[in-house]
């Protein structure tokens, strides 16, 4: 039997244009099994939210059971992680699998990864296509496990929300991340620790960046990343990772322009791994050679970030 799967998109309904989009690419799906698409909207009008994608409608087979969409205000703590779990609460289905509202899933993704899941795994990802501007970047990870090495090696970023599939009642998202960052990264690193996850290493879902405004926040992306650091104590351990991390949290402080701390964290990522691309990087921020909007600019033109 195929298994069922609720569907969770946060939303403020900020971007009308992108959520149907992505409610489209979700009810399109050429999908056998019961999907039930719950849109949850965190400080939004749920009416209005409502109203904006009365019209996506869900086409069936005759004899396929009907998809449910419903919209309904997030009941959990403020934010994404909230918003998330307000989704998964409300769902009765086999599986979750997320879906941002400005990111679009492709024809396939759904049924892919939960055939990936037949084998036993209880959490899926698959490779997706950064879209930024006019261009369009694959990101494949060159594997069909995740582990919890992989991650902590690398944050992979194929290994994104939108991507996520698993089966209900086996995880929840940490609502006390800060500012909701890198709750994602979370989840990802917790369900590898218990297994490895089943990727699947096609290109399935189109990741909007150009859309997405959050990557300048840099206090909260500071605060994510401390948060990380305490919660995982291993991604200290491995140089490769904590160097990434580390060059991440220089660029930031540079961002700011708090010259010291990003000297200090550019050292330390030095010191774990000399080679680290993001400390000369940061260093060249903190010294006003290069913009921090500049450089974000040219790495997302080549579907990598900071």
């Amino acid at each position: 039997m195929t298994p069922s799967v609720g569907v969770v998109i946060p939303t403020t309904g900020k971007r009308p244009e992108q959520l149907r989009a992505a409610t489209r690419a979700v009810l399109t799906q050429n999908y056998p099994g019961r999907i039930d698409l719950v849109v949850v909207v965190d400080g939004g009008d749920p009416i209005a939210v409502a109203e904006q994608i009365a019209d996506v409608v869900a086409p069936r087979s005759e004899g396929d059971e009907p998809h449910r969409v419903r919209v309904l205000p997030n009941r959990l703590s403020p934010g994404l992680p909230g918003a998330r779990n307000t989704g998964i609460a409300a769902s009765d289905t086999d599986l979750i699998a997320f879906c941002d509202d400005d990111d679009v899933w492709l024809p396939g993704k759904l049924a892919a990864q939960s055939g990936a899941l037949v084998g036993g795994a209880d959490f899926s990802s698959c490779a997706i296509e950064v879209e930024y501007g006019t261009r369009r970047v694959p990101r494949l990870a060159g594997l069909t496990q995740v582990t919890k090495a992989d991650l902590v090696r690398s944050r992979m970023v194929m290994v994104h929300s939108s991507t996520f599939v698993f089966r209900r009642g086996a995880y929840w998202v940490d609502e006390s991340a800060p500012m909701g960052q890198n709750e994602d990264w979370d989840l990802a690193l917790r369900a590898a620790k218990r297994q490895p996850i089943a990727h699947v290493d096609r290109p399935l879902v189109r990741v909007r960046w150009g859309a997405s405004h959050y990557v300048a926040q840099w206090t909260d992306r500071i605060a994510g990343l401390e948060w990380m650091l305490a919660r995982h104590p291993e991604l200290a351990v491995d140089p490769r990772g904590a160097a990434r991390i580390y060059g991440q949290l220089a660029f930031h402080h540079a961002a700011m322009g708090r010259r010291r701390e990003a000297g200090r964290w550019a050292l330390r990522t030095i010191a774990a791994r000399a080679s680290e691309p993001r400390a000369p990087i940061a260093l060249a921020v903190a010294a006003g050679l290069v913009s921090a909007p500049t450089v974000l600019s040219l790495l997302h033109d080549r579907g990598h970030g900071i």
